[in-house]
């Protein structure tokens, strides 16, 4: 498979958002580098500290605005704003709650890890990243 069309991606509703699986193993054979997310944050959610032990990351805001951050340094990104996070570093994605529209982003993850094509480990218990957002 060569193209993803709309309704080739497999969305998945999670706690914090919407995740549109658009390439990983799973659905593209070949995909054996790369996993491509189209992601949905709605206002009030967020992807809480997590890392990718295998992976690194890019993130490209396509609409919205988010609090990202990587490690300890915070960044408020806008439309064609990215970051990227090398393998196993710790992020987090917030929408603000006065948000006037969900955040959407497309994400890339290399290279692709297992059938699903991804990996997170929760962080969010862990310190510093416990209490850096109170």
């Amino acid at each position: 498979m060569c193209f993803i069309c709309q309704d080739d991606v497999e969305w998945e509703e999670l706690d914090w958002g919407d995740l549109g699986w658009a390439v990983r193993p799973a659905n593209v054979p070949d995909a054996e580098n790369l996993c491509v997310l189209d992601v949905k944050i709605q206002p009030g959610q967020g992807h809480d500290f997590h890392r990718h032990p295998n992976q690194e990351e890019v993130i490209f805001l396509r609409s919205g605005s988010v609090e990202q951050w990587v490690l300890e340094e915070q960044r408020q990104l806008v439309p064609g704003d990215m970051a990227f996070v090398p393998m196993d570093t710790v992020h987090a994605t917030f929408v603000a709650p006065d948000a006037a529209e969900p955040a959407r982003l497309l994400v890339v993850l290399g290279p692709s890890h297992g059938v699903e094509g991804y990996e997170a480990v929760d962080a969010s218990t862990e310190e510093p990243w416990a209490s850096l957002r109170s």
